[in-house]
């Protein structure tokens, strides 16, 4: 443990049950189970397609507040939660991590403590030189490494000297301890590697991803756009001794990975999606996809790399590509399946890719205006037997009957003319992250949002049409923000929020 890092574990005794059955079954090598949600939007690619086999739209019509279901935890809570039930275990744990650097497991069938832990001392406003988050401490979504029954995550901390530093944890997930030889200090593990990195600069609001056995997370910059910050991903080995054994940063100064989603997987490489730019009178990755290789290696040819023809626009007008991560998928097709990205940009337009070669300048498949205000949460995708859907919110719909705060589906398929289209869409008072459920991957697909700053509601429509299954009657939530989104386990559907986590049963 770093010198001045505190780490404090407290057992609930009214979970002690619950945690000696976990405790049996964590530390096991073993993979994740299909009902586990071990990273943001479910899985790696970051569709937010979960499988619940009993969530019918009849069903969906009567959920309701679980009241038997009761969460407490401390401070601001911008990351997702995750899940994890352990093979052979009876109960489920919900993790929750936030602003306060507090981390708690909860009992997933009453909220119930059953361990918490303190990360660091969080950062304070006036500490950093801009930031519209205080304290700031955990923002991005943790990642759980379900092999090694390992939660990892990036909490700003304050270290000694009062100095602010992104500090990577590794806690156990059957006490909540830190692992031993962590956490890994970004700043020292950069320098070691001779390269810049300036936590006070730096903000972390991306999700962590685990990939093919090592860890990565992402930087931009914080609110307010101060100092030379660049967009950078790192790659950290989960050794005995932990270390940073790749990284990749902007050429230019800014162009930061901001989503939600960070990097997305399609199994064989990550994608990541930059912002604006800051000076820049040659592209140097900014408002941009680009496809990274494991060890973070990146060519610059314009199979690996997608920038819009008129980027320099994009940066002078703060109309940042990477407001959300684009996200890898293929559609049918007679040929067999195609390998494609969207990427959704602030300034309204989806850029449709290939898969294989993302294009270079300006070089899409499709880039069709879907929006007439930003988007900027993340979004969600489905495949049916012909095209892939994808559902994102913004401030305001395209069309009349999208006008206010609206929910909008597309519909990706293999045509060569008009392979973007509009399936749907639908009027919704807020903006958090939409997510599917089915009921066995494919039947009943249903899109859950919350009205995040706008009703505080749930919401429900059915996946192919945008009817209304669920209105949100009786599900008034408190302490929303714009860029949570909502997962589906254990018969539940759970919404993270300030000092607390709702849940929803049927």
């Amino acid at each position: 443990m770093a010198t001045g890092e505190i780490s404090m574990i407290r057992s609930i005794p009214a979970a002690t049950a619950v945690l000696a059955i976990l405790s049996c079954f964590v530390g096991a090598q073993q993979p994740a189970r299909a009902q586990d949600v071990v990273t943001y939007h479910n899985t790696p690619n970051r569709h937010g397609l979960y499988a619940v086999p009993d969530l019918t739209e009849a069903a969906a019509a009567n959920i309701h507040p679980d009241t038997a279901f009761h969460a407490t935890v401390s401070g601001s809570v911008y990351a997702q939660p995750l899940y994890w039930q352990p093979s052979g275990a009876k109960v489920g744990l919900l993790i929750v991590a936030t602003e306060s650097n507090l981390v708690y497991a909860l009992n997933a069938d009453t909220g119930a403590q059953v361990w918490q832990t303190q990360v660091g001392t969080p950062v304070q406003s006036g500490t950093l030189p801009c930031g519209d988050i205080s304290p700031e401490g955990v923002t991005g979504t943790p990642v759980i490494d379900a092999a090694s029954g390992r939660l990892y995550l990036d909490a700003m901390t304050i270290q000694p000297g009062n100095l602010p530093r992104h500090m990577i944890y590794a806690l156990s997930l059957t006490n909540g301890k830190v692992v031993p030889h962590w956490p890994l200090n970004v700043d020292n593990a950069m320098a070691v590697r001779h390269a810049a990195f300036s936590s006070e600069i730096q903000g972390e609001r991306s999700a962590l991803q685990f990939f093919k056995g090592r860890l990565y997370v992402n930087y931009g910059g914080r609110a307010g756009d101060c100092g030379n910050y660049h967009g950078v991903a790192i790659e950290i080995t989960p050794s005995t001794a932990p270390a940073i054994t790749g990284d990749w940063e902007t050429r230019a100064l800014r162009g930061g990975i901001w989503s939600q989603g960070g990097a997305a997987s399609d199994g064989s490489s990550l994608f990541v999606t930059t912002g604006n730019t800051s000076g820049a009178t040659n592209w140097g990755d900014g408002e941009a996809v680009i496809r990274l290789e494991p060890g973070l290696r990146h060519s610059f040819k314009p199979k690996d790399a997608f920038t819009p023809a008129n980027w320099q626009t994009l940066d002078n007008q703060d109309a940042d590509l990477g407001g959300t991560a684009a996200i890898p998928f293929s559609v049918p097709a007679a040929s067999g399946p195609l390998g494609r990205i969207l990427g959704l940009g602030k300034d309204g337009h989806a850029y449709l890719l290939n898969a294989a070669e993302l294009g270079g300048l300006g070089h899409s498949l499709a880039n069709v205006l879907v929006s007439n205000s930003r988007i900027i949460t993340g979004p969600a995708a489905y495949q049916t037997a012909d095209a892939t859907m994808v559902v994102f919110t913004n401030l305001a719909g395209l069309s009349s009957k999208c006008s206010g705060n609206s929910l909008t589906m597309l519909k990706v398929t293999a045509d060569a003319k008009t392979p973007i289209s509009t399936a749907w869409c639908a009027v919704l008072n807020g903006s958090g992250a939409p997510i599917f459920t089915t009921t066995n991957g494919t039947a009943n697909p249903i899109v859950w949002v919350a009205g995040a700053e706008g009703d505080n509601q749930l919401h429900g429509f059915n996946g192919l049409s945008g009817r209304i299954v669920f209105s949100g009657t009786g599900t008034s939530m408190t302490g929303l923000h714009r860029f949570g989104t909502l997962i589906a386990a254990n018969h539940h559907l759970y919404v993270g929020a300030d000092g607390t986590v709702y849940a929803f049963t049927f």
